[in-house]
């Protein structure tokens, strides 16, 4: 429709039955706010002719399985109600897209090869989503979008998942018909992130952005990965789910991410295996003395994290769907625990004068010892943590965090039912 037909839908309530599914019924009014400002935004940029649309793709959060997913583990994860947003037209075969606060990026896609200066950028994403599209036989083409986002940068709720999942939806509803599945379009975003990016990401992030709710996903075959939906309504068990964001960003950590998996597959080589799903603790700690001669000790603790950390998962989604959410909080913090001291990824080992999430960490022990739970959310060494807090302790929860790490570090977030969608299309 035109941008004036959009403005005025979103005004008088045309998509408030959307805002309310993706974002619940609380966020209708500033959620008209942020999509009106976002058809304002793409005129600015584009003008007002053509026939526009409306996308979303959500951030994610990791509820179990801290980096388990590249060694072919499992998952449990949820999308959240924070996500980028996009008012989309069709051209005819360059990209434009720009997002609010940076500069315009452009992509031809009739050149489609690695481009080495995109490396580490957003461009890069966008070619490599396109790339992928073609080889895997799905039509492609241009549009100019003008995206905004609440996915906070660096934060471990996966922007660039978000991001990458967007730009798959797009070209799906716009030159498919829609019907590339959330499935490849997660495989597709992470095919971007490795080869044209540059980074060597799992498949959860963008699994759990594209499909959305909370499921748990066992990756034994990445090329077709088991999904399943796990039920389950934080708020009715009586607690928030909390996501306190401390300040760290992602952006100069590529190695030490990059570290986790390289090591990881590492200690699988020298077990005779391609990945650590393929081998069990028996055989690990059967092979100590030896893989600690080859490799240190770290490596060999990052494997114990990942042996343990792929049956927790099995553990969590047993405890979350017999109802005993007690047993899944102490989960929560073994998890936590396990990634502390043996998967290391709290703080980064380049920079350990910075150690914001080991104090929020303390300090969500504080509060919710005996009561709630706490652990490092996402990929780690900065970025935020993950809390479940019981409703009567919100308040001091909240108040504590944001008086160290600043007025609204602390987001009380809600698990969103759709993954990465045309908001037209919802209803």
């Amino acid at each position: 429709m035109s941008a004036a037909t959009l403005l005025n839908k979103i005004h008088t309530g045309g998509y408030d039955a959307a805002f309310a599914a993706l974002y619940g019924e609380d966020q209708v009014m500033a959620q008209r706010h942020r999509y009106a400002h976002a058809v304002e935004g793409f005129v600015s940029t584009f003008g007002e002719e053509g026939e526009l649309m409306l996308f979303s793709a959500p951030g994610r959060t990791e509820i179990g399985g801290n980096h388990t997913d590249h060694n072919y583990g499992r998952v449990l994860a949820g999308s959240v109600n924070l996500d980028v947003i996009a008012v989309v037209r069709p051209t005819e075969g360059i990209i434009r897209m720009q997002s609010e606060g940076y500069p315009m990026l452009t992509v031809d896609t009739a050149e489609l090869i690695p481009v080495e200066s995109e490396q580490n950028g957003s461009a890069s994403l966008i070619r490599g989503t396109a790339a992928r599209f073609t080889q895997l036989d799905y039509a492609i083409g241009g549009f100019d979008a003008y995206a905004t986002s609440n996915v906070l940068k660096g934060s471990g709720l996966s922007s660039s998942a978000a991001f990458e999942v967007l730009i798959g939806v797009i070209l799906s509803h716009l030159y498919n018909e829609g019907k590339v599945s959330a499935v490849e379009i997660a495989q597709i975003a992470q095919y971007a992130e490795n080869v044209y990016f540059g980074k060597p990401c799992g498949l959860m992030d963008q699994m759990a952005s594209s499909v959305g709710n909370i499921i748990t996903i066992d990756f034994a075959d990445p090329a077709a990965p088991i999904i399943e939906k796990v039920d389950v309504d934080f708020a009715a068990a009586g607690h928030a789910l909390c996501i306190v964001d401390v300040g760290g960003n992602h952006a100069d950590l590529t190695h030490e991410y990059a570290a986790v998996p390289g090591e990881m597959k590492a200690v699988a080589a020298s077990l005779g295996v391609n990945v650590l799903r393929e081998t069990d603790m028996s055989t690990l700690i059967a092979n100590i003395a030896k893989l600690r001669d080859e490799h240190g000790d770290r490596p060999v603790l990052r494997a114990i994290h990942f042996l343990q950390e792929n049956e927790r998962v099995v553990d969590q989604v047993a405890a979350l769907r017999a109802g005993d959410f007690e047993s899944f909080k102490k989960l929560v913090i073994d998890s936590g625990n396990s990634s502390f001291e043996y998967l290391q990824n709290v703080y980064a080992a380049c920079d350990v004068s910075e150690q914001s999430m080991s104090l929020a960490l303390a300090l969500a022990q504080r509060v919710l010892d005996g009561c709630g739970a706490w652990r490092v959310h996402g990929g780690g060494f900065g970025g935020t943590t993950q809390n479940f807090v019981p409703l009567n302790k919100l308040e001091e929860f909240k108040s504590l965090i944001e008086q160290v790490f600043g007025e609204g570090s602390c987001h009380v977030l809600n698990i969103r039912p759709y993954g990465g969608v045309c908001v037209d299309k919802i209803g």
